[in-house]
């Protein structure tokens, strides 16, 4: 591997992987070494979800994954306005004991 003078990384996608994959959906699990990020869609009139893709990715890396989508989800409100929040997810009713 050589070093990229200007520091950039140069990133590179096959014709299939350029097309993107949909996901409205992700489930996340950690353990103490890593997360498991599972992109999936959700179909009306379906029960199940179809996974689409699983990053599994270091602590750290999620960490930084994170800073990277807060600056950006920032850059984005600041030239297009809020991004609205959307309905809260359903809660199941308190069972009696």
């Amino acid at each position: 591997m050589t070093n990229n003078p200007q520091g950039q990384l140069k990133i590179v996608l096959s014709d299939q992987l350029a097309l993107g994959t949909y996901s409205n959906f992700v489930s996340i699990v950690h353990n103490y070494a890593e997360f498991v990020l599972d992109f999936g869609r959700i179909v009306p009139g379906r029960e199940d979800v179809q996974v689409v893709s699983r990053v599994v990715m270091t602590p750290l890396h999620v960490k930084q994954l994170l800073r990277a989508l807060t600056e950006n989800v920032a850059i984005y409100e600041r030239n297009f306005g809020a991004i609205p929040d959307g309905p809260a997810p359903p809660v199941e009713p308190a069972r009696p004991m």
